[in-house]
């Protein structure tokens, strides 16, 4: 299926964290001297014009990204990741919001490399144009899942596995679970984020159960509900699930929490961070 476009959901609330952890994640891979691997299963488009259609549509970028623009002082946990967002809007005004692959491009080095994959043509088409000319990068019209299994492991030894799936499809929930055991006894030293939308509780609980009694090791759950729990009504909130997660990123993550709910959540808001898996 290829109905799914991001441009709708760009810098909305679930953005917001997913991007907050990935800016961090790739922070502390700079931590190192030795290159490391990006690999971005659902890249999108790459980034998104906030004026287009799409995203004037839905506008759920007003819920969530300009919330934060909107405040005077940044906390420590949102400084890096809006002071990026910042970088592709210099007239200060917010009019762009950078995808996972553009926060990639702005934050890998010189010797790292960055792969992505998108089966929307037209996403696909854009993003293969946003990264023309960059040898650190290759994208690819493609299925992220179905490839990823080749791509590992990497020849660098070192890498983030970012999984973002639209979940639009039932069965896109035990695919991925079955394709991040698969990847896991590839390269198994990589750190993986696989993230999740939260619309049925009951649901959400019982697939995290099932990734608990998996094979994986190391799991950190980070996860943010702007709105309380419900059936029925779309997404009110969303997490990832992190294997082999950076040290104390679990205590950055319980500051992090507090300042999201603060500026996004309404009443009946909440967040939780949780070691599904230990050692």
């Amino acid at each position: 299926m290829l109905s799914y476009r991001h441009g709708f959901h760009a810098g909305n609330f679930a953005d917001v964290l997913k991007h907050c952890v990935l800016v961090r994640l790739l922070h502390a891979l700079q931590r190192k001297d030795k290159p490391f691997v990006y690999i971005d299963t659902h890249a999108g488009a790459g980034g998104y014009d906030l004026q287009s259609p799409l995203a004037q549509q839905t506008e759920e970028f007003r819920a969530g990204i300009l919330r934060l623009w909107r405040q005077a002082d940044d906390s420590p946990e949102l400084m890096a990741y809006l002071d990026l967002v910042r970088q592709f809007n210099p007239s200060g005004r917010l009019l762009y919001y950078p995808g996972s692959p553009l926060i990639a491009k702005s934050l890998c080095r010189a010797t790292d490399r960055m792969l992505f994959s998108e089966r929307h043509p037209s996403d696909s088409l854009a993003l293969q144009t946003l990264c023309a000319g960059d040898r650190r990068i290759q994208a690819l019209q493609e299925d992220g899942l179905a490839c990823l299994k080749a791509k590992l492991p990497p020849r660098e030894r070192r890498g983030l596995i970012f999984i973002d799936p639209s979940y639009e499809l039932k069965h896109d929930y035990p695919l991925v679970v079955d394709v991040l055991c698969d990847a896991y006894a590839r390269f198994a030293t990589g750190i993986y984020a696989l993230w999740y939308p939260v619309i049925d509780r009951h649901a959400t609980e019982h697939w995290l159960d099932k990734i608990r009694r998996t094979c994986l090791r190391r799991l950190l759950r980070i996860e943010h509900c702007p709105h309380p729990d419900r059936s029925g009504g779309g997404m009110t909130g969303s997490g990832l699930v992190l294997i082999n997660p950076p040290w104390q990123l679990d205590e950055w993550a319980q500051r992090l929490l507090p300042q999201l709910d603060a500026q996004l959540g309404e009443l009946g808001s909440h967040g939780q961070i949780e070691w599904l898996v230990g050692e």
